[in-house]
C-alpha cells in the first residue's frame, strides 16, 4: 500500500506554482544542476569499508529481510545505517 505524500506549506506553494505554470527558471540552471549532481555523487559514493561482528541470528534475519526487499543484504545494512545517522529510520512497531 502506497502512502499519500504529505507536504509542508513551502512545498504546497511550490506545487501550486508548478501546476499554475508560474515558475521561472533561474539563469544559472546548468551550473546549479551540475553542482547538485556533484554533491549527490559524493554523498552516495561508497568509499569506506566497515567490518562489524553480529550474531548469526541477526545476520540470518538481515539476509531474509534483504531477500524480501530483493536487494543484497550488504546494501540493506548500508541503507539502514544511512537512514539511522540521518534521523530517517522510523520504528514502525
Amino acid at each position: 500500500m502506497t502512502q499519500k505524500p504529505t507536504y509542508d506549506d513551502e512545498e504546497l506553494d511550490i506545487l501550486q506554482a508548478l501546476e499554475a505554470g508560474t515558475l521561472k527558471p533561474v539563469g544559472d540552471a546548468n551550473t546549479r544542476r551540475k553542482a547538485h549532481q556533484a554533491t549527490a555523487a559524493s554523498t552516495l559514493k561508497k568509499d569506506q569499508r566497515l567490518n562489524i561482528r553480529i550474531s548469526s541470528r541477526d545476520l540470518k534475519s538481515l539476509q531474509a529481510r534483504a531477500v524480501e526487499e530483493g536487494i543484497p543484504y550488504q546494501t540493506l545494512a548500508a541503507s539502514l545505517l544511512h537512514k539511522y545517522v540521518n534521523g530517517h529510520l522510523v520504528n514502525q512497531r
